[in-house]
């Protein structure tokens, strides 16, 4: 069935990403009529019946503002102190913009280790579903209070994906300073051809993406692109759509320029989504040409079609699968340590307990710890998990 993209107003549940640039000037602080128009235009949508959940950027932006921070690079604890004072300024301001509206804002901070760790997203899960129940707008940002270099997000493009899949939502809005996905940089190629709709995040659209467009956002097309092959694996439409001008939601409403990603035709099930968005796999499995196609008709990994093994990672650990193009082609979760995995790739399953001096698993990788992530990427095993998920 051809895909379709529909108005804003038609979907159920909706995440809208929106970076530094267009909330916060960096001489004169925060753009609070962009910001009372934004709170109209998800007024709009709740008076229609439409769930929103806002992912702001702008508390490091704020922060070097209220604080007058020289412009330049800030080292991790200067990041980390804008943010500490950003934090509180940006939720006030959603709170009394909203308020406007009499529309309530709640407050979440979420570090990488809230979403990577299956407790731990369960835990915001329900914590975001339950505002959303009560009627509130939760404005979600990751915590850079205490995020470190290492162990972050570094970008909200992504961290608005990982939200949208986490919560069921079935549209993910990235506002930003460009109106969406060209074939190239249009600020560097004049011939850059606009792209309104995408079909499938294929390898030739990754390689359009380029780098990072302002100072005050860490993010670029290439982290939107990121964010895209997450929320439309797990069934979520996503779209690029510039956020400068007054009302933005209302602007793709009427019609203005804007990419649209179709969701994929057979999402995940709510457990196998969280698996495919893991953002740091712990180690790699790279297979043969057999295991690939196994794996592309739905079957479990096993030792024999393994040709290589990278990283330290433990059972139970999110892995990548690279196929014989060296691409990653899924994810799942490992069932051998590493150093085991390393024993007994490419031997065949019935030699594990002489190899490894024990009965274990037949599979390197079960189906159903598995979720296909390449360009041909399809559902496959029960989806039984979605109702323990």
């Amino acid at each position: 069935m051809t895909k379709t993209r529909k108005p804003l107003l038609k979907y159920r549940r909706v995440v809208i990403k929106i970076g530094s640039a267009l909330l916060v000037d960096r001489a004169t602080g925060l753009k609070k009529a962009w910001l009372d128009a934004m709170c109209t235009d998800v007024a709009n949508l709740k008076a229609n019946g439409v769930e929103v959940l806002v992912v702001s950027s702008g508390a490091i932006a704020l922060g070097r503002a209220v604080l007058n921070v020289p412009a330049g690079a800030l080292k991790l604890e200067e990041s980390q102190a804008a943010a500490a004072v950003g934090q509180i300024a940006l939720a006030r301001a959603w709170s009394e913009s909203l308020s406007t509206d009499a529309i309530v804002a709640g407050q979440v901070l979420l570090t990488l280790g809230d979403t990577e760790e299956r407790r731990r997203y369960l835990n915001a899960r329900a914590t975001i579903n339950q505002l959303l129940k009560l009627g509130a707008v939760p404005i979600i940002n990751e915590n850079d209070t205490v995020a470190t270099t290492e162990i972050r997000y570094g970008d909200n493009d992504r961290l608005a994906a990982r939200v949208a899949t986490m919560v069921g939502a079935d549209l993910l809005v990235l506002l930003s300073d460009i109106d969406g996905l060209y074939t190239a940089p249009p600020h560097l190629d004049p011939n850059a051809r606009f792209l309104e709709t995408i079909a499938e995040i294929t390898p030739e659209i990754e390689a359009m993406a380029g780098g990072a467009a302002s100072e005050l956002s860490r993010g670029g097309m290439r982290t939107k692109i990121d964010a895209g092959k997450i929320a439309t694996t797990a069934g979520c439409a996503m779209i690029i759509a510039s956020g400068k001008p007054n009302h933005p939601l209302a602007a793709i409403e009427e019609g203005a320029r804007s990419s649209w990603f179709a969701p994929s035709g057979s999402p995940v099930t709510a457990r196998k989504t969280w698996i495919a968005g893991q953002l740091l796999p712990a180690g790699t499995l790279s297979v043969d040409a057999g295991a690939e196609e196994a794996l592309r008709s739905g079957k479990s990994l096993l030792p024999a079609g393994v040709r290589d093994v990278t990283g330290s990672f433990s059972r139970g650990d999110t892995i990548a699968i690279l196929g014989t193009s060296g691409r990653e082609i899924a994810r799942g979760l490992a069932g051998y340590d590493a150093d085991e995995a390393r024993q007994i790739a490419g031997k065949k399953s019935a030699k594990i307990a002489a190899i490894l001096g024990y009965a274990g698993r037949a599979a390197m990788v079960h189906r159903d710890d598995m979720v296909m992530t390449g360009k041909r990427a399809q559902e496959e095993g029960s989806r039984k998990d979605e109702i323990h998920a």
